[in-house]
C-alpha cells in the first residue's frame, strides 16, 4: 500500500513502524471474514481493513472525527486478522499507535475520561483491586444480576511447594489474576514442583502493562515494563531458567518489551533478552514428561476455549489441546473456535453491548457438545465467560493439578 505520512509522524521512531505496516497491507480482505466486530456489525469500518485506512488517513493529515474514534474502539484487538493474513500484516501493532494518535487530537468525553481513568487507577493495581473485590463481595446480595455474576467466586490457593529444585523459573502474579483467581498460579507451582521445577514470584513486579497499552496510555505502559524488568533482572542474573505466564495475554504483552522498548537505551537489552525467554505455560509443559504427573483426566468431558492472545497473538493454537488429551481429558467440539469471546481486556467495559453479544455466542458454540467444565487459558476470558454461565471456568492447570497424583480415583474439578 502506497503511503504519505506527514514529515512531523513520519519523523518519530512510531511513524517509521507504522509506515512498514501499512506498506504489508495489500487490503486483499482476507482477513475481514474472521473479524468477530464486522460480523456483528457489517460496516467495513468495523474490520481490519476499514480501521487501516483510517489510521493511514490520520497519518497522512486527515483530521481524526469522534467516529474514527470509535470504529478504533470498536477493535477488540483479538489479532485474528493476523492469523488470516498472508502479507504478515502487523496489525495489532497498527492499531495501538492509531489509537494513540486519535486520542491525542479527539478529546474524549468527561464519561469515557473517567472511565479510563478509573479503569487504568484501579485494575493494574493488585491491592486496589482487592480492596474493590472484599468490597463486592460484602454487598453481593445487594447488587444488581448483572453486576453479581460478574464477581469471581472466592478462592483459596492451597500450598505453594517450597522443596528446593536446581531447575529454577519465574512466574508473572500479574494483578486481577492474583487476586480472582490465585489458585491458578499455585496450580501452576504444584505442577512444575512435581516436574522438578521451582516456580518463583518476583514481590515487586506487577500488571504486564497491556491495559495501559490498548488504552493508549503508553508512558504507563512502559513504566509497568520498565518496573517489571528491574524486578526480575536479578532473578535472571541468578539463573532462572524462564518467565512463565499463565495469562496468555500477559505473556503475549511481555514477549513485546523487546520492540516496545527497542527504542530505550536503559532496558533495550535487558527487554529483549526478558521477552526471549518468556513462556506461556504451555510452552513449558511440552517439553517435559507428563508421565511424572501421574494424572488422569478420565475421560472428564471439556471445551476448550482458546484465548485470542494463545492462538492468534502467540500462535500457540492446538498446543494445550494436545496436553489435555494426552493426560486422557475428553475435549468437545467448538465451532468458529477462532472468534474472541468478547472479553479483550477491558473491552466488556468500554463496550459492553458488543462484548456480551460475543460472549452469549462463544458460550453457545462452547456448551454444544455438552461439556461437564469450560477450560481456558487467561484470567479475562475466564472472568467473562463465568459472567453468563452456569457452567463452571476453569484454567486448564488447575484442571491437571485437580487429578495429578491421584491415580484413577483423582478428583473431577466441577466446582
Amino acid at each position: 500500500m502506497q503511503t504519505r505520512l506527514t514529515d512531523d509522524i513520519r519523523a518519530t521512531v512510531f511513524g517509521h513502524e507504522a509506515e512498514a505496516i501499512l506498506r504489508s497491507c495489500v487490503h486483499c480482505g482476507f482477513c475481514t471474514a474472521t473479524c468477530p466486530t464486522y460480523q456483528l456489525l457489517g460496516d467495513e469500518l468495523d474490520g481490519p481493513r476499514g480501521r487501516i485506512y483510517l489510521i493511514k488517513q490520520v497519518l497522512e493529515g486527515h483530521a481524526p472525527t469522534r467516529k474514527t474514534q470509535l470504529h478504533l474502539d470498536r477493535c477488540l484487538t483479538c489479532r485474528a486478522c493476523e492469523t488470516t493474513c498472508p502479507s504478515g500484516v502487523r496489525y495489532g501493532r497498527l492499531i495501538d499507535i492509531g489509537r494513540a494518535v486519535v486520542d491525542r487530537r479527539v478529546p474524549r468525553s468527561l464519561p469515557q475520561r473517567l472511565l479510563r481513568s478509573a479503569l487504568l487507577g484501579a485494575i493494574p493495581h493488585a491491592g486496589r483491586f482487592a480492596l474493590l473485590l472484599r468490597l463486592g463481595w460484602t454487598v453481593q446480595p445487594l447488587l444488581p444480576t448483572r453486576l453479581r455474576r460478574k464477581l469471581p467466586p472466592r478462592q483459596t490457593p492451597g500450598p505453594w511447594p517450597e522443596r528446593p529444585h536446581p531447575r529454577r523459573m519465574l512466574a508473572l502474579a500479574g494483578c486481577v489474576q492474583a487476586v480472582a483467581t490465585p489458585r491458578t498460579n499455585a496450580a501452576a507451582a504444584r505442577v512444575l514442583d512435581r516436574l522438578g521445577i521451582c516456580l518463583t514470584i518476583a514481590p515487586a513486579a506487577g500488571c504486564c502493562g497491556a491495559l495501559a497499552q490498548h488504552l493508549g496510555d503508553e508512558e504507563r505502559a512502559r513504566a509497568q515494563m520498565r518496573r517489571n524488568i528491574d524486578a526480575w533482572w536479578p532473578l535472571i542474573e541468578a539463573g532462572a531458567e524462564a518467565i512463565v505466564v499463565t495469562a496468555s495475554g500477559c505473556g503475549l504483552m511481555i514477549k513485546d518489551y523487546g520492540s516496545l522498548l527497542a527504542d530505550d537505551p536503559a532496558y533495550a537489552e535487558r527487554a529483549a533478552r526478558v521477552s526471549a525467554m518468556t513462556r506461556d505455560l504451555v510452552e513449558v509443559l511440552e517439553r517435559e514428561d507428563l508421565t511424572r504427573l501421574d494424572a488422569q483426566g478420565r475421560g472428564q468431558r471439556l471445551a476448550f476455549h482458546a484465548p485470542c492472545t494463545l492462538q492468534h497473538g502467540q500462535r500457540l493454537a492446538g498446543r494445550v489441546e494436545a496436553i489435555l488429551l494426552g493426560l486422557g481429558f475428553e475435549l468437545t467440539p467448538v465451532r468458529d473456535a477462532h472468534l474472541c469471546c468478547g472479553s479483550a481486556g477491558a473491552y466488556s467495559l468500554l463496550q459492553p453491548g458488543l462484548s456480551q453479544r460475543l460472549r452469549d455466542d462463544k458460550l453457545a458454540a462452547l456448551q454444544a457438545g455438552g461439556p461437564e467444565l469450560i477450560a481456558s487459558a487467561n484470567i479475562g476470558c475466564q472472568l467473562h465467560l463465568a459472567s453468563g454461565s452456569d457452567l463452571p471456568i476453569r484454567h486448564w492447570i488447575e484442571l491437571i493439578d485437580a487429578v495429578m497424583g491421584r491415580g484413577p480415583e483423582g478428583e473431577r474439578l466441577t466446582s
